[in-house]
């Protein structure tokens, strides 16, 4: 009984809410660099408001986000002594091909995140990678319309190519797009959408998601023929539904919520388009342009592992009058009596992880990884930067103790699990700084205020404690 004694600990950080430095090396202008801070977030992450530059009305809080650019050994030394095993990191885009489109990549990013992985292997810390964490180059965006376009599949093979080929023997384990059903919630962020008055937004979406699908195999195939000790991941927004009754109606509409996450895993996992998607389309009138070849390519090229974020459960009814979002959630929810929330409305539910590890792991029969779950949190430092939070350390002993069950009880198969945000960075729903998941606190407030200084949080020593015993010593 336990967990893997090879199982890979550590922590997931994103680019664009943590790098900053999006002048630096060369690198090119992204959709998340121009999504600003308050009220209008929301609508440009939608593709409701058209932003494809900044304006002196706006904060954009990835710019500079905590300055990881210039600081990652620190903060590489700080996950070393942690005793990570891996760290969940993604590639921006633009630092190997600012525009996107061009036929060579840009030598100075590529040696970034070369040196950047080499000092990941200093403290033995293997990088697990996202090539595409939500950042898409504006230029495609304004020049081809982003993922709506076929072309992006060409764009995405060149980045794939460049970053397999340099990073053979640094790398051995990929996600190919983050949260890839966010495209359905969030097509801005997602897929680099936006839509114009009176377009069929579903039609652009679903026909943009097919094109991801398509370059999640390409880069499956080609990851799998540069380096067959490669190992290639989807990775899906997750956390399984509840009916709100025993109401059939609220049963069988939960299990269409599950689907319509689900749907995108089925694909890279299986290799085709499940029926129950294809009859939705066809209801819909939704007509997916595929090329020839398309279907083999996705039936050849299935991913090795299924990762996820898990953040919370939710609930679905079939009554409109009962249906409403759960507060500060960007995936439509009634809210659950059961379950206490957290300070931005994300329902707390540790058992619903293990609920979603056994849908997935019964559903594909693939090994999962966590490679997302953590509490986000106002924390108030001391004069020293110190934050006691417990808050995080119980979210976190709940929610590991509900893996290992899934693991020890269940049978899971769990390669790893990497807590979101081991270091405070920028919100990507709200582009807050108080909204903090990490171990290690960063002077840094909403305005971009601060002195970036990295503090350790109490729960940094409790996590390292975690790790050396492999999950077994949870106590506070």
């Amino acid at each position: 009984m336990g967990l893997r004694k090879d199982f890979l600990w550590g922590g997931a950080t994103a680019a664009n809410q943590c790098e900053g430095g999006y002048k630096e090396g060369g690198r090119g202008l992204a959709n998340v660099d121009v999504v600003p801070a308050g009220k209008d977030r929301g609508a440009v992450i939608t593709g409701k408001m058209k932003m494809f530059d900044f304006d002196e009305d706006h904060f954009y809080p990835a710019l500079e986000a905590i300055d990881m650019y210039h600081r990652y050994k620190e903060d590489i030394a700080l996950f070393g002594e942690m005793g990570f095993k891996t760290y969940r990191l993604s590639i921006a885009w633009t630092r190997i091909f600012p525009n996107g489109d061009e036929q060579e990549p840009n030598e100075a990013g590529l040696k970034f995140y070369e040196d950047l992985f080499k000092e990941c292997h200093k403290y033995g810390i293997e990088p697990l990678v996202t090539i595409t964490h939500f950042d898409c180059p504006m230029h495609l965006i304004k020049e081809y319309g982003g993922w709506r376009n076929r072309k992006m599949v060409g764009f995405y093979e060149n980045l794939c190519n460049a970053i397999f080929t340099r990073y053979k023997g640094l790398v051995k384990y990929w996600l190919t797009f983050n949260e890839i059903n966010m495209i359905l919630h969030a097509p801005f962020m997602g897929a680099g959408l936006y839509f114009e008055e009176g377009e069929n937004e579903e039609q652009v979406k679903f026909q943009s998601a097919h094109h991801e699908l398509v370059a999640s195999a390409i880069a499956t195939r080609i990851a799998h023929e540069v380096d067959p000790e490669n190992q290639v991941g989807c990775m899906l927004a997750a956390g399984n539904y509840y009916p709100y009754t025993c109401d059939p109606k609220d049963v069988f509409k939960a299990q269409e919520e599950d689907r319509e996450n689900y749907f995108f895993i089925d694909v890279q996992s299986r290799g085709e388009y499940p029926a129950y998607a294809l009859k939705k389309l066809e209801r819909e009138g939704i007509e997916i342009q595929m090329e020839e070849g398309d279907k083999a390519l996705l039936k050849e090229n299935t991913v090795d592992f299924i990762s996820f974020s898990y953040y919370a459960s939710r609930v679905a009814s079939a009554d409109p009058a009962v249906n409403a979002k759960t507060e500060g959630n960007i995936f439509a929810s009634v809210k659950n009596p059961y379950l206490e929330a957290s300070e931005w409305g994300w329902q707390i539910d540790p058992l619903g992880l293990r609920i979603t590890m056994n849908a997935m792991h019964d559903r594909y029969q693939k090994p999962l990884f966590i490679v997302e779950n953590g509490l986000g949190a106002v924390d108030v430092p001391d004069e020293k930067g110190y934050v006691a939070d417990d808050y995080r350390i119980a979210y976190m002993a709940a929610h590991i103790e509900a893996m290992k069950d899934a693991v020890n009880l269940d049978g899971v198969d769990l390669l790893g699990y990497t807590s979101w945000g081991c270091i405070d960075l920028v919100s990507a729903g709200t582009g807050e700084m108080k909204k903090r998941y990490g171990f290690i606190y960063v002077d840094r407030d909403d305005e971009g205020k601060g002195t970036l200084n990295r503090s350790k949080k109490k729960s940094f020593d409790w996590y390292k404690k975690v790790i050396a015993s492999n999950g077994e010593d949870l106590s506070i």
